[in-house]
């Protein structure tokens, strides 16, 4: 056998040993006596729940449209601030923020909200809003995302530790004779998992 040869199965020997050694990492038994058993509902009990926690009106400036990109279609709107109300907080939307969007050609797209709200007691509490949608745009259709919040530690810190997600609706201006409605504003609620 000449070296290249040797060498060939060496390596070959090493792949394939590599190959069977992640499959075992991977193919974990699963107990025939797991309760419940794998991949069945889980009781009611076991199922996550929401709460309300509070909601935005925020309001916004017209789209600024970046174009077509390697990526998709690019646009962004500003934030130019709006009212936080709820039973677990209440305060302002603070002006400044943006609302990255980005379609895709295969006509879904994803949006990244980041802004700052000021709560009535004067706290800031940074938001990152981010979702996927594959709804037609501009047809008012509500749409789901995942927040995260950065809070100082103190009154409003619950907000850092928890899990959410939030709706987001549009709010359509109509349009004078005949032109179509205008994106006003978006209300945005938001529910902790609990």
């Amino acid at each position: 056998m000449n070296k290249q040869n040797h060498k060939n199965k060496s390596i070959l020997a090493a792949v394939t040993g590599c190959a069977l050694l992640t499959a075992a990492a991977f193919a974990a038994d699963v107990p025939a006596n797991l309760k419940p058993a794998l991949g069945s509902t889980p009781d009611a009990s076991l199922l996550p729940k929401s709460e309300f926690v509070f909601e935005e009106y925020v309001t916004l400036d017209p789209v600024v449209v970046v174009g077509e990109t390697a990526v998709g279609h690019r646009q962004f709107i500003p934030i130019t601030g709006g009212k936080v109300a709820g039973p677990k907080l209440n305060g302002e939307v603070m002006p400044g923020g943006w609302d990255y969007q980005l379609r895709l050609p295969s006509g879904c797209g994803s949006l990244s909200a980041d802004y700052f709200l000021k709560a009535s007691d004067g706290t800031i509490i940074h938001v990152l809003n981010q979702g996927f949608s594959c709804g037609a745009p501009g047809t008012g259709e509500r749409s789901y995302a995942i927040p995260r919040f950065e809070a100082p530690k103190g009154p409003h810190d619950w907000m850092t530790r928890g899990s959410f997600v939030s709706s987001i609706e549009p709010v359509m201006q109509p349009g004078a004779n005949g032109a179509p409605p205008k994106l006003l504003a978006v209300r945005i609620r938001f529910y902790q998992i609990k």
